[in-house]
């Protein structure tokens, strides 16, 4: 038994005395225990090395004490499976150098034996269960395929996406077997992770705010749907699209349990797009953790009393900043934790 269970129970909608926190790359940047494994061991060696992945989703645990655990690892582990390459380049970010531009490409692309070529996931999970006790709940995580695709069109990160929309909108139907190729390979990697023992998953769609309400239903909404039918008798299954307001609605309708909003999307007009019968997750400014921390705690309160103590988790509207001091941090987790009403 989980002995801190208030991240599970929120996600089942049960009353609660304060909603859970966790934040978004919590195990990451901001903290120097991970800065001093960053110095000795490239990006994906840390993916790949169970005892280093694992030390390191339990590093924020121990330091800042949030309510739920998310599993180092990274969205781009998947085309990595499915024989695209992908580096991780200083200052750049994800790098493709082989980006798929047509039908031949996407011909190339497999769906991978998740045992096979991700075994090192379910190894980390293992073992950050082992090293977690049941202190806390541990989520497992994936990109949205669109954002996959995004990332797999484009070589590279980018403010607009223009070759990955361009690959889209002139060939539709390679890019939607693409997706398809991403979508049945997310599916099986999260099937795996669950019975690995993660408690719920999340499904991070990125990018999916750079599509029009039209585009998004097209190229990235129904290939979320199709993971999260597939999930949601397994798992509680959280779906967060940054700057996808425009598609809360139909969200709420779709079986997942919780939805994260970012910090453009108001508590109150998140509530009202949801018809208040959904978990909400967020939305906290990340730039706001650089507030003092005296502020960070009265803009939480605030941040709470607007969304409601339950059907909540308290979590940023996007991933914390590698800038962010640590105190800041821990001072938004206990803000939440000494949330009282009134």
């Amino acid at each position: 038994m989980i002995k801190n269970d208030l991240f599970i129970r929120a996600l089942k909608g049960e009353t609660v005395d304060r909603p859970p926190v966790w934040m978004m790359r919590q195990a990451g940047r901001y903290l120097p225990e991970f800065m001093a494994l960053k110095q000795k061991y490239d990006f994906f060696t840390r993916c790949r090395t169970p005892e280093l992945a694992s030390d390191i989703t339990v590093q924020p645990i121990d330091i800042i004490g949030p309510d739920a655990a998310i599993l180092f690892s990274d969205i781009l582990v998947i085309p990595q499976a499915m024989q695209i390459e992908v580096e991780m380049k200083d200052g750049i970010g994800p790098w493709l150098p082989n980006p798929i531009r047509s039908q031949a490409h996407v011909d190339q692309v497999i769906v991978p034996d998740i045992d096979e070529e991700l075994g090192y996931v379910m190894d980390a999970i293992k073992m950050t269960k082992e090293k977690l006790n049941d202190r806390v709940p541990l989520i497992g995580f994936a990109g949205s395929p669109w954002t996959i695709l995004c990332y797999a069109v484009q070589g590279q990160g980018s403010k607009n996406f223009d070759k990955a929309k361009e690959f889209c909108f002139t060939q539709p139907e390679a890019a939607h077997q693409l997706l398809q190729k991403i979508t049945d390979t997310t599916i099986a990697y999260l099937k795996k992770k669950v019975a690995a023992g993660v408690n719920a998953v999340q499904v991070f769609d990125s990018w999916g705010g750079m599509l029009s309400p039209v585009d998004y239903q097209e190229f990235s909404w129904k290939y979320i749907q199709q993971i999260v039918t597939a999930l949601k008798e397994e798992t509680e299954v959280i779906v967060f699209g940054k700057g996808c307001w425009f598609a809360l609605q139909e969200m709420a309708n779709s079986g997942a349990s919780a939805l994260g909003v970012d910090w453009t999307c108001s508590a109150r007009n998140a509530r009202y797009l949801t018809g208040g019968k959904i978990t909400l997750q967020g939305n906290f400014d990340p730039s706001r953790l650089l507030s003092p921390p005296s502020d960070i705690k009265s803009m939480v309160k605030q941040m709470i009393d607007e969304f409601g103590k339950d059907r909540y988790i308290a979590n940023l509207g996007h991933g914390i900043l590698p800038n962010i001091p640590v105190d800041n941090a821990r001072a938004f987790v206990d803000a939440v934790k000494e949330y009282k009403m009134g």
